[in-house]
């Protein structure tokens, strides 16, 4: 690594340059150490179907395994927006809600009354719970299926893509910055618009070698009586069960599902083998880009606008880009930062990569301010008092920014009905 004289320090002006001039550099570069909690080295990659861990082996045969995907690694990003202020002077993006349905509380006198009868129940709750999801949880974002499902979000999505189609990106940016920010394709919708990422995160494990594991359940089965055993044959056979799905019979964990063949030449084949996890003999390499020239590609409805759109969604990116996300990633697979191991990049055009430094404290603060002219265009309603910046409540009938919409199973049945963009098949542009 560089010598810390050498690493430059980023400045607000570099942040603004960055956005808006053209001949900039065309990205900005972290490459991240990771480290495993548990001393052996032992971690678990994320299964996929057939193929079970995405290991590749390259030329010289060192195996490489995917432990978090770039979809994965968006989706665990997007949430760091989401925020528990009431205050929308707090908010870097909208807070918007999606109410799923009501459920019965289960503990008011009629949800007692009715406890037998669920339906009911839920009907006549006196005080039923809201299930809800945050625009910002929604694998596809502005594009999912919910929004496309709840007819008044639907109602600023769909015209926010229509003008993104045309070249505008300022109505998306406004209500779902976060689209344009881990991108967005509206395969569900009426314009098949497709953005890039802006921000690219994928987590790496080099030198790694393939474990296996084996596990044996042992049931109440050798406690029946011949009786009690032939009769649950029977049973299973009527019923085209197993026993042992069941949790009545003995079952050896060896092999996983797979259409791969269980033995070879007489010998368990690894192949279709139960994973077992991988041990990391290399490194754990976390890698973020943050695209300048996808960024400087967006565009509004005239100069000003763009420039506050390309400003606010860099800042945006680099709050995703500088974020500490938890790095449980899922079972078996309990990550931590190395220390000292971060290192930022500023790419130019030609030449070689700058090394920098992000403070992440003039990030936050630049992400605050240029959300500033998207703040007061957010979507609002009139019938609701929101705090002020200085704690002051606004008249009644002023603007206050809408938090819920309405996710409706009528809106859901036609989506069904349409044709959609095979989103699943094929390379996708990340």
């Amino acid at each position: 690594m560089n010598d810390s004289t050498d690493i430059k320090q980023v400045t607000e002006n570099d942040l603004d340059n960055w956005a808006t001039m053209n001949d900039g550099p065309v990205a900005l570069r972290l490459k991240q150490r990771l480290l495993p909690v548990e001393e052996s080295g032992i971690i678990f990659p994320p299964t996929y179907a057939d193929i079970g861990y995405n290991i590749d082996t390259l030329s010289d045969g060192t195996r490489v395994a995917t432990i978090d995907s770039v979809g994965s690694q968006a989706n665990r990003l997007e949430p760091i927006f989401k925020s528990e202020s009431k205050d929308p002077n707090d908010w870097l993006v909208p807070q918007i809600e999606i109410l799923i349905h009501k459920e019965a509380c289960g503990e008011c006198e009629n949800c007692k009354s009715n406890a037998g009868n669920a339906k009911k129940a839920n009907k006549e709750c006196k005080q039923p719970r809201e299930v809800t999801r945050s625009l910002l949880d929604l694998a596809h974002r502005a594009a999912d299926a919910v929004v496309q499902s709840s007819p008044d979000l639907l109602k600023l999505i769909e015209p926010a893509f229509k003008r993104l189609q045309q070249g505008d990106a300022g109505p998306l940016c406004t209500v779902a910055p976060t689209s344009l920010v881990f991108g967005v394709w509206d395969s569900r919708g009426n314009t098949g618009e497709k953005r890039p990422r802006l921000v690219r995160s994928i987590i790496r494990a080099w030198d790694v070698e393939p474990l296996h594991a084996a596990a044996q359940f042992n049931s109440i089965w050798k406690l029946l009586d011949e009786e009690q055993q032939e009769e649950l044959k029977k049973e299973a056979k009527a019923k085209k069960t197993d026993l042992s799905e069941k949790g009545l019979a003995d079952a050896p964990a060896t092999f996983r599902k797979t259409k791969v063949q269980q033995y070879r030449d007489g010998l368990p084949n690894p192949e279709a083998r139960v994973l077992g996890g991988v041990l990391v003999k290399g490194s754990i390499e976390r890698e973020v880009t943050v695209n300048l020239v996808a960024l400087r590609g967006l565009r509004g409805e005239n100069d000003q606008e763009t420039t506050e759109i390309r400003k606010y969604l860099l800042g945006l990116s680099l709050m995703a880009a500088t974020a500490d996300i938890e790095l449980y990633l899922r079972e078996g697979c309990l990550l931590r930062y190395a220390e000292n191991g971060d290192a930022w990049y500023e790419v130019p055009r030609r030449g070689e990569p700058t090394p920098i430094r992000l403070d992440v404290e003039t990030i936050k603060e630049y992400a605050r301010e240029t959300a500033g002219p998207f703040r007061t265009k957010w979507p609002a309603v009139f019938n609701e008092k929101w705090p002020k910046g200085d704690g002051e409540k606004s008249q009644e009938g002023e603007k206050s920014p809408a938090l819920k919409y309405e996710f409706n199973l009528d809106a859901a049945k036609k989506l069904l009905q349409k044709k959609v963009a095979e989103e699943e098949k094929g390379n996708q542009s990340e």
